[in-house]
């Protein structure tokens, strides 16, 4: 049964502001809707129809979208939830500009073409076209003339199949009531396979490692940001950014992001959850970036895209990347006896596709899923500011430090991805730019100010996450953000900026506001 959950939460709130007392902002939850289901993905994804004061929120639990109404933030309620299942098995994200609304939704058929969905703002159907396979994520660009799906195109669990990654671009110039599938080009990456016309140009370090599979297939479109008519989609398994052109849908380049020491001074982390607690340290690892969601915004006349580096492994049936340290002999010259150890760095959690650089069936480094940061790169994927330890650091007092944001789960998480950043939004406040970034494991939302993209700082940390609470009853307030959405003032209901936080594991929406 669905119930509607003000914020006796916000009694207890635990607000974490490292900064000074003269914070340049702060987040408070004000109101959250509960769906009431535990672990089911029912609040994954939210936006915003500003005309009537109302946030679509996919309810992934039965492939459908909660519409609420926040008239008043502090009581968000159910209007109707829109069934989509005829549409196909999942719906993966939903966006709005404007009076535009459509939601990605997937194929119960590994292979099969996923659609989007265009939606009028009462929830009834107004079009649906076809796009990739997969559609894990869709856009709107800014001027409202195209929406784009990432299509992940991930692999049947046995690999026996494994669908080409794609993206997709919907020509909006028309309005949605003249769409058809003309409008839908689709963007492939088959151009860079081993034997296309553009294989030279792939950087070495982009990783194409699934078992028998070109490169197209092993791409898998996660999340894209849109500037300036560039597309930029993070290929997360891959650790590399793909940059597109969304008029043409011609792929101007695949970056590769690159690896991040952590044993480099600011790099440190806490690779174990058998040390006997916080243990933030340098290790000789590395951090694969792996960005989930992306952001771009514009400091000094350029564009810079911010990327939460969740980091993801594949790990299927037929094909596991995932493994840990203690499983591999390790090169005595590089390592340590003790590496091996469960308190050291035995149980990291870590890929199986490479280290062993010398080919002498021992690892001679070792690469693990994320990078517990955030990143800000140029548009040419240049990296311009990484938070290091900061998002660890600044958790590292909370009773759910590298937890799941459930109770009896402190530094469990600290083996896999730590904190594990997944959402960004960027947003202007007063002048000034702000990237708010979800963590998807310990919960809640740390802010920096990012106006000066090479002079980063730390603004707050919020959470509405009660980790003494039971997680399974509702009493743990949010756990698992999943979808971040800033309201500005203008579009507001209550003349405050906003921030909507859906956190998939709770099945909450919750609405902080800021000051």
């Amino acid at each position: 049964m669905k119930m509607r959950l003000f914020s006796l939460m916000l009694l207890l709130l635990l607000v974490v502001n490292a900064a000074a007392q003269d914070a340049a902002l702060t987040l408070t939850p004000i109101g959250t809707y509960a769906t009431g289901k535990f672990d089911e993905g029912a609040a994954e994804i939210v936006a915003y129809y500003a005309p009537a004061k109302q946030l679509f929120v996919i309810n992934a639990a039965d492939v459908s979208i909660d519409i609420l109404d926040i008239t008043d933030p502090t009581a968000p309620a159910l209007v109707t939830n829109i069934k989509l299942d005829e549409y196909g098995d999942s719906i993966n994200s939903i966006a709005i500009k404007g009076e535009t609304i459509v939601a990605a939704v997937e194929n119960a058929d590994v292979a099969g073409n996923g659609q989007a969905v265009f939606l009028n703002p009462d929830g009834t159907v107004a079009a649906a076209v076809e796009v990739g396979v997969l559609p894990d994520m869709v856009t709107i660009t800014a001027d409202g003339m195209y929406a784009l799906t990432a299509n992940e195109g991930q692999p049947a669990d046995d690999y026996a199949t494994d669908p080409e990654g794609s993206v997709s671009i919907i020509d909006l110039s028309g309005g949605v009531a003249n769409l058809t599938q003309d409008n839908v080009m689709m963007v492939s990456f088959a151009d860079f396979n081993a034997d296309g016309s553009r294989a030279a140009e792939l950087p070495a370090d982009v990783r194409i490692f699934g078992p028998n599979s070109t490169v197209a297939q092993d791409l898998e479109p996660e999340y894209i940001a849109t500037a300036d008519g560039i597309a930029y989609v993070t290929l997360q398994e891959n650790n590399a950014v793909a940059v597109i052109d969304i008029a043409t849908g011609m792929v101007n380049a695949i970056v590769a992001l690159g690896y991040k020491d952590y044993n480099a001074e600011g790099n440190s982390i806490d690779a174990s959850d058998e040390d006997g607690g916080v243990n933030i340290r340098n290790v000789p690892a590395f951090g694969m970036y792996q960005p989930d969601g992306i952001a771009a915004y514009m400091a000094d006349g350029a564009t810079y895209l911010v990327t939460a580096n969740e980091g993801d492994a594949r790990d299927y049936e037929g094909f596991s990347e995932e493994a840990r340290v203690e499983d591999f002999a390790l090169d005595a010259a590089v390592f340590t006896a003790n590496t091996n150890a469960p308190e050291d760095l035995g149980r990291m959690r870590i890929t199986n596709t490479q280290g062993d650089t010398d080919g002498d069936g021992d690892l001679d480094a070792i690469y693990s899923f994320g990078a517990r940061s955030f990143t800000i790169w140029g548009a040419d994927g240049s990296l311009v500011f990484d938070s290091g330890n900061m998002l660890e650091t600044m958790t590292s007092e909370l009773s759910f430090f590298n937890s799941n944001g459930a109770n009896d789960s402190f530094d469990s998480r600290s083996d896999d991805k730590g904190p594990e950043p997944e959402g960004v939004v960027v947003a202007e406040l007063n002048g000034a730019m702000y990237a708010f970034i979800g963590l998807e494991r310990v919960g809640g939302v740390m802010v920096f100010d990012v106006t000066n993209p090479m002079a980063v700082s730390y603004v707050t940390y919020a959470t509405n996450n009660l980790p003494e609470g039971n997680a399974e009853e509702g009493t743990a307030g949010d756990i698992g953000p999943e979808g971040l959405l800033f309201i500005s003032a203008e579009d507001s209901p209550n003349g405050m900026p906003l921030l909507v936080i859906a956190n998939e594991v709770s099945g909450s929406t919750t609405i902080y506001s800021i000051e």
